[in-house]
């Protein structure tokens, strides 16, 4: 049986450290690794973090249909889920998990034959958002607060996801993922 889990929500909430917590916890899971046309940052990995590709290249991948979803997340920097990166963790006899944009999300949920999990991660506010985003040191003022304009946005989206874990003790969270991601590895949906 084919199954994928997807993990979404807003810059900032904590979805690669639950991603994270989620491999660690289940071996049978494997990371799909997104592509993107952003900047490699200090410490990332071509093909570990992510596949890092210019515009020009990546509008081939939309071009030539080798793309299961796809978004231009911030003017001029793509995100996507790439058809040949599920084929690859098929063949581990693993299943993927995505940890992506809010509507990339959606549009993997559209494109796939069957249903995947979907989890929603929030923060408790976007106060804490900021602080979460200011505290990672990585962006600039400027780029967070396109970063929350744009989380403002995509937490109305929740509603579109079989679940939604607010983020704000991680501990807490961890075990309600567990809880869900067991289940459905057992169960299926």
């Amino acid at each position: 049986m084919q199954k994928v889990i997807i993990l979404s929500g807003p810059s900032g909430v904590g979805k690669n450290t639950l991603g994270d917590f989620l491999l660690e916890q289940f071996p049978e899971l494997s990371y799909s690794v997104s592509a993107t046309t952003r900047e490699i940052r200090k410490g990332e990995k071509d093909g570990v973090d992510y596949h890092f590709m210019n515009n020009e290249s990546f509008e081939q991948k939309m071009k030539e249909d080798e793309l299961l979803e796809w978004q231009e997340v911030y003017e001029g920097t793509y995100y996507g889920t790439m058809k040949d990166e599920l084929d690859r963790i098929n063949q581990l006899n693993k299943f993927p998990l995505l940890v992506i944009d809010v509507f990339g999300a959606i549009n993997v949920m559209k494109n796939l034959k069957f249903k995947p999990l979907s989890i929603f991660i929030q923060a408790p506010s976007l106060d804490i958002l900021r602080n979460r985003l200011t505290s990672r040191g990585t962006d600039s003022t400027e780029k967070i607060e396109k970063r929350l304009e744009k989380a403002s946005v995509e937490m109305h989206e929740s509603a579109n996801f079989d679940l939604t874990i607010i983020n704000d003790d991680l501990p807490k969270a961890q075990l309600q993922l567990k809880e869900v991601v067991n289940h459905f590895l057992k169960f299926g949906n």
